[in-house]
């Protein structure tokens, strides 16, 4: 009889097991920017259909919020540019506008977490007040 319970609230304990590792995830998003969540992404990004389901989900958010830059990542993983630095400047030269400004300003952001020291910093800006021209 004791045991008949168990089977059926066995949906009860999935869903439960199931919100706990929701719970965990939003709560490791939350700390120090996702310090502790990307380790735990990269690992499950090599699992075949969890990779196709979280690039799937990480360009439909990168589309809300920046839809140039949207279009400038797909048109460029199209053509390769991973691969082939000649790939990549064809590539760049189909863009149009607005989607090689939002590809710049967005690589941009990510090298300059990468200065590290003065020098570094100054030739960023150089380079940065050069493109505005």
């Amino acid at each position: 009889m004791i045991a008949d319970i168990w089977f059926y609230l066995l949906p009860l304990y999935i869903l439960g097991a199931l919100l706990l590792l929701v719970g965990i995830f939003a709560l490791l998003s939350r700390i120090k920017g996702g310090k502790y969540l990307k380790p735990l992404v990269n690992g499950m990004m090599k699992v075949p259909l969890l990779n196709k389901f979280l690039k799937r989900a990480s360009q439909a958010a990168l589309e809300r919020q920046n839809p140039e830059l949207a279009s400038a990542v797909k048109k460029l993983e199209r053509s390769g540019v991973a691969r082939d630095p000649q790939k990549a400047q064809q590539a760049m030269s189909r863009l149009t506008a607005s989607e090689r400004q939002a590809y710049l300003d967005a690589t941009s952001a990510q090298t300059e977490g990468m200065a590290q020291n003065r020098q570094q910093r100054r030739q960023l800006e150089r380079a940065r007040k050069g493109r505005r021209r």
